[in-house]
């Protein structure tokens, strides 16, 4: 019986990723590292290898955040705002589908305000919008969830910092080394360009990594507009992720 063959990763090119410190995304400041980063050289057992999701169990609406913090009944008790379902796949940096993987979301509701006891925005929370949802990723590497297109909100980075309308996304992929932890953005949203953390990004082909893309076509008539977001864990096309070292 031959040992299976140990994953191979790439040279991740930093030149895609921005800098850690960047004084314009004022929180990167007080958080990038003081020394050089330290390149592992030989990855562990444990760095390329599980954990395994297949056994796990969800909830009946984990992927659903319209249904999964309702306070209502059935036909009343519904979040607010614009109805939306994101879809896509997880791929592994050679564009192969990453199965049975854990996908986690988490965002603010339709008014900008997040559930969460330090958010201070003056904008209400939705008694029936949790704003967290998980699910794991089919054979094929396919994740979805339903939601409430997320508001916009001010930020103290500057006098008049807004970030755009986004939903933070966490990815284990094919182990625990490839976890990746991002955000995405909505096709077509002015506030996209003036974004601190987006002015980070050197590359404009990274941004469009963080895009989520309108797909009418998976859109369900009188009741959701789709988006699609690919997720690439690690390599050269990895999706990016904010302060990577």
């Amino acid at each position: 019986m031959t040992r299976p063959t140990p994953p191979r990763y790439l040279q991740r090119d930093r030149r895609w990723h921005p800098p850690a410190y960047a004084p314009g995304y004022k929180t990167s400041v007080p958080r990038s590292p003081r020394q050089a980063l330290v390149s592992l050289q030989n990855p562990t057992a444990t760095e390329l290898t599980g954990p395994s999701f297949e056994r796990m169990t969800l909830g009946p609406h984990d992927n659903d955040l319209l249904m999964n913090f309702r306070q209502g009944t059935e036909h009343d008790g519904l979040p607010v705002g614009e109805r939306i379902m994101v879809f896509g796949r997880v791929l592994d940096q050679f564009g192969k589908p990453v199965p049975q993987t854990l996908v986690e979301m988490w965002q603010a509701n339709a008014g900008g305000r997040y559930r969460h006891k330090k958010d201070q925005y003056l904008a209400p929370l939705d008694p029936n919008f949790g704003g967290v949802g998980r699910t794991i990723t089919d054979e094929q590497g396919w994740y979805r969830f339903r939601t409430v297109r997320p508001g916009p909100y001010p930020w103290p980075n500057d006098v008049n910092s807004w970030r755009p309308a986004h939903i933070h996304m966490s990815v284990m992929g094919p182990a625990l080394s490839s976890r990746l932890i991002t955000q995405l953005y909505f096709e077509g949203d002015p506030l996209i360009p003036h974004c601190p953390i987006v002015h980070t990004l050197n590359d404009p082909d990274a941004v469009r990594t963080l895009t989520a893309k309108l797909d009418l076509a998976r859109s369900r008539p009188m009741d959701a507009l789709a988006y699609r977001f690919d997720i690439v864990t690690r390599g050269q096309f990895q999706t990016y992720f904010e302060n990577q070292g």
